[in-house]
């Protein structure tokens, strides 16, 4: 990965694995940043979220995924049919998601949506890019909550769910995510320790009963 060349791989270990929620078809987590959702190739890549709720619940399947660096609320599947039926749901659009974000500089205006095709940025894997021959549609929807002194705390709404989608479109907007190792410049990179993005809420149908279900997790930063 050459986009990453100096990363070494240093998983949190506090809390292991908080669960917001489970009952006999789902498991609701919040990830921590710097913690992979699925196991990398490398021996020293094998701890992941995926691994840490399987060794209490060996049944439990990845539904979705969250980047390494980004925190927040993620389901999994307990069984076959749930997972079907919730994968449907990320496929159809049927769930609902917002993320919080903290971004260099003030973004405005206020309100606003980004549709700006994306594709892998091969050379410099796993970087994403905006493309507007080859690339995937993605979409995103954004509200500024704060502007702070050198920063903006926005509300983040993703139509779509393409790779690095919300990181590479707030950088294309001239505002990048703080402390983004892969996107920032080196003055947003220095403003945290950590990618200033968290999944902070996810509302979707239970798989058996339908009825809808709302998490949230609280963000860290």
């Amino acid at each position: 990965m050459s986009a990453n060349p100096d990363f070494i791989y240093t998983p949190p270990m506090n809390p292991y694995l908080e669960i917001l929620y489970r009952d006999e078809d789902l498991i609701i987590v919040n990830k921590p940043s710097g913690l992979l959702t699925v196991p990398g190739r490398l021996p020293e890549h094998q701890d992941c979220l995926q691994h840490r709720v399987q060794r209490v619940l060996p049944a439990a399947t990845i539904v979705h995924r969250l980047d390494m660096a980004t925190s927040g609320v993620m389901v999994m599947a307990l069984n076959k049919p749930s997972h079907v039926a919730i994968s449907r749901q990320f496929e159809k659009r049927q769930t609902e998601k917002y993320y919080l974000a903290r971004v260099f500089g003030k973004v405005v205006p206020d309100y606003g949506e980004i549709d700006l095709p994306l594709i892998c940025d091969w050379p410099n894997r796993p970087k994403q890019m905006v493309d507007h021959q080859r690339g995937k549609q993605a979409i995103t929807r954004y509200q500024v909550l704060t502007h702070e002194d050198k920063t903006t705390l926005v509300k983040l709404m993703p139509v779509t769910g393409r790779s690095h989608q919300l990181r590479v479109h707030m950088l294309s907007l001239g505002h990048p995510i703080i402390g983004d190792r892969l996107y920032a410049h080196p003055e947003a990179l220095a403003l945290s320790p950590r990618l200033q993005l968290h999944a902070k809420s996810l509302s979707l149908y239970h798989p058996h009963s339908g009825e809808k279900l709302s998490f949230t997790a609280d963000d860290a930063f």
